[in-house]
Protein backbone atom coordinates (compact mmCIF):
# COMPACT_ATOMS: atom_id res chain seq x y z
CA UNK A 1 0.00 0.00 0.00
CA UNK A 2 2.92 2.40 0.94
CA UNK A 3 4.90 1.48 -2.32
CA UNK A 4 1.16 2.63 -4.23
CA UNK A 5 1.08 5.72 -2.47
CA UNK A 6 4.31 6.84 -3.49
CA UNK A 7 3.65 5.85 -6.99
CA UNK A 8 0.05 7.77 -6.98
CA UNK A 9 1.70 11.18 -5.31
CA UNK A 10 4.89 10.85 -8.44
CA UNK A 11 2.05 10.48 -10.75
CA UNK A 12 0.20 13.43 -9.23
CA UNK A 13 3.18 15.40 -9.32
CA UNK A 14 4.36 14.98 -12.70
CA UNK A 15 0.82 15.69 -13.83
CA UNK A 16 0.74 19.14 -11.86
CA UNK A 17 4.34 20.45 -13.54
CA UNK A 18 3.31 19.34 -17.09
CA UNK A 19 4.84 17.55 -20.08
CA UNK A 20 5.96 19.69 -22.95
CA UNK A 21 9.63 19.21 -21.97
CA UNK A 22 8.65 15.87 -23.72
CA UNK A 23 7.12 17.36 -26.73
CA UNK A 24 11.03 18.92 -27.43
CA UNK A 25 12.22 15.72 -27.07
CA UNK A 26 10.09 14.58 -29.60
CA UNK A 27 11.68 16.90 -31.85
CA UNK A 28 14.93 15.77 -30.81
CA UNK A 29 14.22 12.18 -31.84
CA UNK A 30 13.01 13.14 -35.24
CA UNK A 31 15.88 15.57 -36.19
CA UNK A 32 17.80 11.92 -35.16
CA UNK A 33 15.94 10.12 -37.21
CA UNK A 34 16.24 12.06 -40.09
CA UNK A 35 20.01 12.54 -39.56
CA UNK A 36 20.25 8.86 -40.17
CA UNK A 37 18.40 8.22 -43.21
CA UNK A 38 20.27 11.16 -44.78
CA UNK A 39 23.92 9.40 -44.29
CA UNK A 40 22.82 6.25 -44.81
CA UNK A 41 21.16 6.83 -48.17
CA UNK A 42 24.24 5.88 -50.39
CA UNK A 43 25.42 3.06 -48.85
CA UNK A 44 21.43 1.20 -49.69
CA UNK A 45 22.06 2.94 -53.39
CA UNK A 46 25.83 1.68 -53.80
CA UNK A 47 25.66 -0.96 -56.31
CA UNK A 48 23.31 0.89 -58.29
CA UNK A 49 25.32 4.11 -58.30
CA UNK A 50 28.42 1.73 -59.19
CA UNK A 51 26.52 0.50 -61.93
CA UNK A 52 25.50 3.83 -63.00
CA UNK A 53 28.61 5.56 -63.10
CA UNK A 54 31.30 2.97 -62.83
CA UNK A 55 32.82 3.42 -59.82
CA UNK A 56 35.17 1.48 -58.71
CA UNK A 57 36.06 0.06 -54.59
CA UNK A 58 38.36 2.61 -54.24
CA UNK A 59 36.41 5.71 -55.65
CA UNK A 60 33.21 4.62 -53.11
CA UNK A 61 35.44 4.28 -50.95
CA UNK A 62 36.94 7.86 -51.13
CA UNK A 63 33.01 9.59 -51.39
CA UNK A 64 32.78 7.76 -47.74
CA UNK A 65 35.85 9.10 -46.75
CA UNK A 66 35.20 12.67 -47.62
CA UNK A 67 31.88 12.42 -45.44
CA UNK A 68 34.09 11.15 -42.16
CA UNK A 69 36.47 13.86 -42.80
CA UNK A 70 33.80 16.42 -42.30
CA UNK A 71 32.34 14.60 -39.92
CA UNK A 72 35.37 14.92 -37.55
CA UNK A 73 36.43 18.22 -38.38
CA UNK A 74 32.76 19.42 -37.48
CA UNK A 75 32.96 17.83 -34.45
CA UNK A 76 35.75 20.29 -33.50
CA UNK A 77 33.74 23.29 -34.05
CA UNK A 78 30.07 22.26 -33.67
CA UNK A 79 29.68 22.72 -30.14
CA UNK A 80 31.24 25.75 -29.79
CA UNK A 81 29.41 27.44 -32.67
CA UNK A 82 25.92 26.35 -31.23
CA UNK A 83 26.91 27.19 -27.77
CA UNK A 84 27.82 30.79 -29.34
CA UNK A 85 24.41 31.08 -31.04
CA UNK A 86 22.06 29.28 -29.21
CA UNK A 87 20.55 25.79 -30.00
CA UNK A 88 17.50 27.09 -31.78
CA UNK A 89 19.36 29.02 -34.22
CA UNK A 90 22.39 26.55 -34.38
CA UNK A 91 20.46 23.68 -34.71
CA UNK A 92 18.15 25.51 -38.00
CA UNK A 93 21.75 25.89 -39.75
CA UNK A 94 23.37 22.36 -39.51
CA UNK A 95 19.83 21.16 -40.59
CA UNK A 96 19.59 23.30 -43.44
CA UNK A 97 23.51 22.89 -44.48
CA UNK A 98 22.69 18.76 -44.42
CA UNK A 99 19.15 18.86 -46.00
CA UNK A 100 20.98 21.02 -48.70
CA UNK A 101 23.88 18.73 -48.96
CA UNK A 102 21.71 15.75 -49.16
CA UNK A 103 19.66 17.01 -51.83
CA UNK A 104 22.50 18.15 -53.86
CA UNK A 105 23.62 14.55 -54.18
CA UNK A 106 21.32 14.49 -56.94
CA UNK A 107 23.26 16.63 -59.25
CA UNK A 108 26.43 15.73 -58.29
CA UNK A 109 27.13 14.44 -61.81
CA UNK A 110 26.64 17.55 -62.99
CA UNK A 111 28.68 20.06 -61.11
CA UNK A 112 31.29 17.46 -60.36
CA UNK A 113 32.87 18.64 -63.54
CA UNK A 114 34.20 22.01 -61.72
CA UNK A 115 34.82 19.87 -58.79
CA UNK A 116 37.23 17.52 -60.79
CA UNK A 117 39.25 20.30 -62.03
CA UNK A 118 39.56 21.80 -58.79
CA UNK A 119 40.88 18.61 -57.32
CA UNK A 120 42.91 17.97 -60.64
CA UNK A 121 44.61 21.53 -59.56
CA UNK A 122 46.12 19.26 -56.57
CA UNK A 123 46.90 16.12 -58.43
CA UNK A 124 43.72 14.45 -57.56
CA UNK A 125 42.46 12.63 -60.26
CA UNK A 126 38.45 11.85 -59.97
CA UNK A 127 35.70 11.19 -62.39
CA UNK A 128 33.04 14.58 -62.15
CA UNK A 129 30.37 11.82 -60.66
CA UNK A 130 33.12 10.98 -57.79
CA UNK A 131 34.34 14.35 -57.43
CA UNK A 132 30.42 15.53 -57.14
CA UNK A 133 29.83 12.89 -54.65
CA UNK A 134 32.68 13.46 -52.73
CA UNK A 135 31.45 17.18 -52.23
CA UNK A 136 27.87 16.33 -51.23
CA UNK A 137 29.69 14.04 -48.52
CA UNK A 138 31.72 16.77 -47.58
CA UNK A 139 29.02 19.13 -46.95
CA UNK A 140 26.62 16.20 -45.61
CA UNK A 141 29.65 15.35 -42.99
CA UNK A 142 29.51 19.20 -41.72
CA UNK A 143 26.35 19.58 -41.28
CA UNK A 144 25.43 16.35 -39.52
CA UNK A 145 28.29 16.95 -37.21
CA UNK A 146 26.05 19.55 -35.53
CA UNK A 147 23.13 16.82 -35.06
CA UNK A 148 24.52 15.97 -31.37
CA UNK A 149 25.76 18.57 -29.86
CA UNK A 150 22.45 20.40 -30.73
CA UNK A 151 20.54 17.64 -28.89
CA UNK A 152 22.55 17.54 -25.87
CA UNK A 153 22.44 21.17 -25.22
CA UNK A 154 18.44 21.46 -25.79
CA UNK A 155 18.63 18.15 -23.41
CA UNK A 156 20.47 20.34 -21.08
CA UNK A 157 18.34 23.75 -21.17
CA UNK A 158 15.17 21.54 -21.18
CA UNK A 159 15.86 18.41 -18.43
CA UNK A 160 16.43 18.03 -14.83
CA UNK A 161 19.42 15.98 -14.41
CA UNK A 162 17.44 13.32 -13.20
CA UNK A 163 15.53 13.03 -16.57
CA UNK A 164 18.63 13.84 -19.01
CA UNK A 165 19.81 10.08 -19.20
CA UNK A 166 15.93 9.38 -20.47
CA UNK A 167 15.82 11.98 -22.55
CA UNK A 168 19.05 11.71 -24.43
CA UNK A 169 17.89 7.76 -24.61
CA UNK A 170 15.01 8.56 -26.33
CA UNK A 171 16.50 10.97 -28.81
CA UNK A 172 19.04 8.67 -29.67
CA UNK A 173 16.84 6.07 -30.58
CA UNK A 174 16.01 8.19 -33.67
CA UNK A 175 19.51 6.70 -34.68
CA UNK A 176 18.32 2.88 -35.08
CA UNK A 177 14.84 4.63 -35.91
CA UNK A 178 16.48 6.34 -39.13
CA UNK A 179 18.38 3.49 -39.75
CA UNK A 180 15.50 0.79 -40.06
CA UNK A 181 13.49 3.41 -42.16
CA UNK A 182 16.06 3.60 -44.65
CA UNK A 183 16.39 0.24 -46.35
CA UNK A 184 12.35 0.35 -46.45
CA UNK A 185 12.00 3.61 -48.46
CA UNK A 186 14.98 4.68 -50.35
CA UNK A 187 14.30 1.05 -52.51
CA UNK A 188 10.74 1.95 -53.02
CA UNK A 189 11.36 4.84 -54.23
CA UNK A 190 14.08 4.49 -56.52
CA UNK A 191 12.24 1.70 -57.58
CA UNK A 192 9.60 3.74 -58.62
CA UNK A 193 10.87 7.33 -59.38
CA UNK A 194 14.50 6.72 -59.60
CA UNK A 195 17.86 7.06 -57.47
CA UNK A 196 17.55 10.60 -58.44
CA UNK A 197 14.27 11.16 -56.48
CA UNK A 198 15.45 8.95 -53.28
CA UNK A 199 18.16 11.48 -52.22
CA UNK A 200 16.00 14.78 -53.28
CA UNK A 201 12.56 12.94 -51.08
CA UNK A 202 15.16 12.17 -48.11
CA UNK A 203 16.94 15.17 -47.94
CA UNK A 204 13.56 16.94 -48.28
CA UNK A 205 12.77 15.64 -44.72
CA UNK A 206 15.03 18.19 -42.88
CA UNK A 207 12.66 20.91 -44.06
CA UNK A 208 9.37 19.58 -42.99
CA UNK A 209 11.18 18.98 -39.90
CA UNK A 210 12.96 22.54 -39.45
CA UNK A 211 8.77 23.99 -40.13
CA UNK A 212 8.49 22.34 -36.93
CA UNK A 213 11.22 23.27 -34.95
CA UNK A 214 11.25 26.91 -35.94
CA UNK A 215 7.09 27.16 -34.86
CA UNK A 216 7.68 25.12 -31.86
CA UNK A 217 11.23 25.65 -29.82
CA UNK A 218 12.57 27.96 -27.89
CA UNK A 219 14.18 28.39 -24.52
CA UNK A 220 11.76 26.77 -21.34
CA UNK A 221 12.04 30.63 -20.04
CA UNK A 222 10.63 32.21 -22.89
CA UNK A 223 8.15 29.48 -23.67
CA UNK A 224 4.67 30.06 -23.67
CA UNK A 225 3.46 26.28 -23.40
CA UNK A 226 5.57 26.16 -20.24
CA UNK A 227 3.53 26.39 -17.14
CA UNK A 228 5.63 27.95 -13.92
CA UNK A 229 5.42 24.89 -12.58
CA UNK A 230 6.98 22.89 -15.07
CA UNK A 231 9.76 25.79 -15.66
CA UNK A 232 10.57 25.09 -12.18
CA UNK A 233 11.25 21.98 -12.03
CA UNK A 234 13.57 22.01 -15.26
CA UNK A 235 15.18 24.20 -13.07
CA UNK A 236 15.16 22.66 -10.25
CA UNK A 237 18.78 21.50 -10.48
CA UNK A 238 21.29 23.13 -8.37
CA UNK A 239 23.67 25.25 -10.36
CA UNK A 240 27.40 24.05 -11.56
CA UNK A 241 30.19 24.82 -11.00
CA UNK A 242 31.53 25.15 -14.68
CA UNK A 243 35.06 23.76 -14.60
CA UNK A 244 36.70 24.96 -18.10
CA UNK A 245 38.76 22.12 -19.25
CA UNK A 246 40.51 22.43 -23.23
CA UNK A 247 41.11 19.52 -25.25
CA UNK A 248 45.20 20.15 -25.05
CA UNK A 249 44.56 19.59 -21.46
CA UNK A 250 42.09 16.49 -21.76
CA UNK A 251 45.23 14.80 -23.51
CA UNK A 252 47.73 14.25 -20.32
CA UNK A 253 44.89 11.66 -19.00
CA UNK A 254 45.19 8.26 -19.37
CA UNK A 255 41.54 7.60 -18.79
CA UNK A 256 40.62 10.22 -21.92
CA UNK A 257 43.13 8.40 -23.93
CA UNK A 258 41.65 5.14 -22.80
CA UNK A 259 38.00 6.32 -24.57
CA UNK A 260 39.27 7.87 -27.34
CA UNK A 261 41.27 4.70 -28.38
CA UNK A 262 37.97 2.53 -27.72
CA UNK A 263 35.66 4.85 -30.32
CA UNK A 264 38.37 4.94 -32.72
CA UNK A 265 39.05 0.71 -33.17
CA UNK A 266 35.06 0.33 -32.56
CA UNK A 267 33.19 3.35 -34.20
CA UNK A 268 34.90 2.52 -37.84
CA UNK A 269 33.13 -1.03 -37.64
CA UNK A 270 29.86 0.37 -36.82
CA UNK A 271 30.34 2.91 -40.07
CA UNK A 272 31.10 -0.49 -41.83
CA UNK A 273 27.90 -1.67 -41.44
CA UNK A 274 25.90 1.21 -42.42
CA UNK A 275 28.28 1.80 -45.71
CA UNK A 276 29.49 -1.26 -46.85
CA UNK A 277 26.78 -4.08 -45.63
CA UNK A 278 24.53 -3.35 -48.69
CA UNK A 279 27.18 -4.06 -51.08
CA UNK A 280 28.25 -7.48 -48.81
CA UNK A 281 24.53 -8.61 -49.48
CA UNK A 282 24.62 -7.75 -53.15
CA UNK A 283 27.75 -8.98 -53.47
CA UNK A 284 27.53 -12.46 -51.88
CA UNK A 285 24.17 -13.02 -51.60
CA UNK A 286 22.55 -11.19 -55.13
CA UNK A 287 20.11 -9.02 -52.60
CA UNK A 288 19.19 -6.27 -54.80
CA UNK A 289 17.06 -2.74 -54.31
CA UNK A 290 13.97 -4.91 -54.65
CA UNK A 291 15.00 -7.27 -51.00
CA UNK A 292 17.73 -5.45 -49.23
CA UNK A 293 14.73 -3.75 -46.55
CA UNK A 294 14.05 -7.60 -44.56
CA UNK A 295 17.89 -8.19 -43.96
CA UNK A 296 18.97 -4.82 -42.31
CA UNK A 297 15.61 -4.27 -40.57
CA UNK A 298 16.72 -7.47 -39.23
CA UNK A 299 20.00 -6.05 -38.34
CA UNK A 300 18.94 -2.64 -37.01
CA UNK A 301 15.96 -4.14 -34.86
CA UNK A 302 18.23 -6.72 -33.21
CA UNK A 303 21.15 -3.90 -32.74
CA UNK A 304 18.15 -1.99 -30.57
CA UNK A 305 17.84 -4.79 -28.22
CA UNK A 306 21.88 -4.89 -28.33
CA UNK A 307 22.20 -1.54 -26.76
CA UNK A 308 19.14 -2.27 -24.01
CA UNK A 309 20.88 -5.48 -23.07
CA UNK A 310 24.58 -3.78 -22.80
CA UNK A 311 23.27 -1.04 -20.98
CA UNK A 312 21.05 -3.22 -18.55
CA UNK A 313 23.87 -6.25 -18.07
CA UNK A 314 26.79 -4.07 -16.41
CA UNK A 315 23.54 -2.24 -14.14
CA UNK A 316 22.38 -5.44 -13.12
CA UNK A 317 26.02 -6.71 -12.55
CA UNK A 318 26.40 -3.40 -10.10
CA UNK A 319 23.30 -4.19 -8.01
CA UNK A 320 24.41 -7.66 -7.93
CA UNK A 321 27.23 -6.22 -5.63
CA UNK A 322 30.00 -6.11 -8.15
CA UNK A 323 32.79 -3.31 -8.92
CA UNK A 324 32.23 -0.77 -11.64
CA UNK A 325 35.39 -1.36 -12.94
CA UNK A 326 34.17 -5.09 -13.06
CA UNK A 327 30.56 -4.91 -13.96
CA UNK A 328 31.69 -2.40 -16.56
CA UNK A 329 34.25 -4.48 -18.30
CA UNK A 330 32.80 -8.14 -17.99
CA UNK A 331 29.74 -6.44 -20.08
CA UNK A 332 32.14 -4.96 -22.61
CA UNK A 333 34.26 -8.65 -22.83
CA UNK A 334 30.23 -10.06 -23.43
CA UNK A 335 29.95 -7.91 -26.24
CA UNK A 336 33.42 -8.20 -27.57
CA UNK A 337 33.01 -12.49 -27.61
CA UNK A 338 29.82 -11.89 -29.11
CA UNK A 339 31.03 -10.23 -31.98
CA UNK A 340 33.62 -13.02 -32.59
CA UNK A 341 31.26 -14.99 -34.98
CA UNK A 342 31.38 -12.38 -37.37
CA UNK A 343 34.33 -13.94 -39.12
CA UNK A 344 32.36 -16.69 -40.82
CA UNK A 345 29.61 -14.16 -41.95
CA UNK A 346 31.64 -13.76 -45.52
CA UNK A 347 31.92 -17.14 -46.06
CA UNK A 348 28.37 -18.72 -45.16
CA UNK A 349 26.01 -19.79 -48.13
CA UNK A 350 22.76 -19.05 -46.50
CA UNK A 351 21.68 -15.36 -46.67
CA UNK A 352 20.01 -15.22 -43.18
CA UNK A 353 22.57 -17.24 -41.68
CA UNK A 354 24.65 -14.11 -42.37
CA UNK A 355 22.05 -11.94 -41.05
CA UNK A 356 21.97 -13.61 -37.81
CA UNK A 357 25.59 -13.00 -37.30
CA UNK A 358 26.12 -9.56 -38.52
CA UNK A 359 22.64 -8.94 -36.49
CA UNK A 360 24.37 -10.21 -32.98
CA UNK A 361 27.56 -8.28 -34.46
CA UNK A 362 25.62 -5.13 -34.53
CA UNK A 363 23.80 -5.71 -31.66
CA UNK A 364 26.67 -6.28 -29.60
CA UNK A 365 28.68 -3.11 -30.75
CA UNK A 366 25.32 -1.36 -29.29
CA UNK A 367 25.87 -3.23 -26.49
CA UNK A 368 29.83 -2.06 -25.87
CA UNK A 369 28.99 1.58 -27.03
CA UNK A 370 26.31 1.67 -23.91
CA UNK A 371 29.21 0.80 -21.66
CA UNK A 372 32.12 2.63 -23.58
CA UNK A 373 30.10 5.97 -22.91
CA UNK A 374 29.01 5.35 -19.19
CA UNK A 375 33.19 5.18 -18.95
CA UNK A 376 33.13 8.56 -19.41
CA UNK A 377 31.18 9.39 -16.66
CA UNK A 378 32.73 6.86 -14.31
CA UNK A 379 36.05 8.88 -14.84
CA UNK A 380 35.39 11.81 -15.10
CA UNK A 381 33.00 14.83 -13.40
CA UNK A 382 30.07 15.76 -15.38
CA UNK A 383 31.88 18.99 -16.17
CA UNK A 384 34.39 17.66 -18.68
CA UNK A 385 32.02 14.56 -20.04
CA UNK A 386 31.19 16.63 -23.01
CA UNK A 387 34.94 17.46 -24.04
CA UNK A 388 35.46 13.36 -23.47
CA UNK A 389 32.94 12.76 -25.33
CA UNK A 390 33.86 15.32 -28.55
CA UNK A 391 37.17 14.07 -28.33
CA UNK A 392 36.23 10.67 -28.43
CA UNK A 393 34.03 11.39 -31.22
CA UNK A 394 36.32 12.71 -33.09
CA UNK A 395 38.97 9.80 -32.70
CA UNK A 396 35.97 7.44 -33.62
CA UNK A 397 35.30 9.64 -36.99
CA UNK A 398 39.10 9.45 -37.85
CA UNK A 399 38.97 5.97 -37.41
CA UNK A 400 35.75 5.70 -39.62
CA UNK A 401 38.15 7.75 -42.68
CA UNK A 402 40.98 4.89 -42.48
CA UNK A 403 38.35 2.02 -42.26
CA UNK A 404 36.79 3.47 -45.38
CA UNK A 405 40.03 3.57 -47.18
CA UNK A 406 41.36 0.18 -46.29
CA UNK A 407 37.49 -1.37 -47.65
CA UNK A 408 38.26 0.42 -50.38
CA UNK A 409 41.74 -0.58 -51.03
CA UNK A 410 40.66 -4.77 -49.94
CA UNK A 411 37.52 -4.91 -51.92
CA UNK A 412 39.25 -3.73 -55.09
CA UNK A 413 42.07 -6.13 -54.80
CA UNK A 414 40.59 -9.37 -53.69
CA UNK A 415 37.44 -8.86 -54.01
CA UNK A 416 36.16 -10.43 -50.60
CA UNK A 417 34.81 -9.18 -47.27
CA UNK A 418 37.03 -12.11 -45.20
CA UNK A 419 40.05 -9.66 -43.93
CA UNK A 420 37.41 -6.51 -43.53
CA UNK A 421 35.04 -9.22 -41.69
CA UNK A 422 38.36 -10.51 -39.56
CA UNK A 423 39.34 -7.30 -38.68
CA UNK A 424 35.90 -6.36 -37.50
CA UNK A 425 35.47 -9.40 -35.43
CA UNK A 426 38.83 -8.67 -33.26
CA UNK A 427 38.69 -5.13 -32.93
CA UNK A 428 36.85 -5.17 -29.69
CA UNK A 429 39.23 -7.54 -27.74
CA UNK A 430 41.96 -5.64 -28.81
CA UNK A 431 40.25 -2.09 -27.98
CA UNK A 432 38.71 -3.53 -24.28
CA UNK A 433 42.92 -5.02 -23.50
CA UNK A 434 44.15 -1.01 -24.46
CA UNK A 435 41.42 0.13 -22.01
CA UNK A 436 42.22 -2.16 -19.42
CA UNK A 437 46.05 -1.26 -19.62
CA UNK A 438 45.49 2.61 -19.54
CA UNK A 439 42.73 1.93 -16.79
CA UNK A 440 42.88 -0.94 -15.11
CA UNK A 441 40.49 0.02 -12.18
CA UNK A 442 38.98 2.71 -13.82
CA UNK A 443 40.13 5.11 -11.57
CA UNK A 444 38.41 8.89 -11.53
CA UNK A 445 40.69 11.51 -13.44
CA UNK A 446 41.88 14.16 -11.06
CA UNK A 447 40.45 17.36 -13.75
Amino acid sequence: MHERAQVSVAQQVTAAVGRYRWVICALLFFASTVNYVDRQVIGILKPTLQQEFGWSEIDYADIVFAFQLAYAIGFLFAGHFIDRVGAKLGFAIAIVIWSIAAIIHAEAAVYGRQAAAVLAMFGLTYSASVAGFMVARLALGLGEAGNFPAAIKVTAEWFPKRERALATGLFNSGTNVGALVTPLVVPWITLTYGWYWAFVATGALGFIWLLFWWTIYDRPESHKRVSAAELAYIKSDPPDSPTPISWAELLGYRQAWAFAIGKFMTDPIWWLYLFWIPDFFNRNHGIDLRTIGPPLVVIYLVADVGSIGGGWLSSSLIKRGWSVNAARKTAMLTCAFAVLPMLIASTVSNLWVAVGLISLAAAAHQGWSANLFTLVSDMFPRQAVGSVVGLGGMAGAIGGMLIAKLTGYVLQLTGSYVPIFLMAAFAYLTALAVIHLLVPRLEPARV
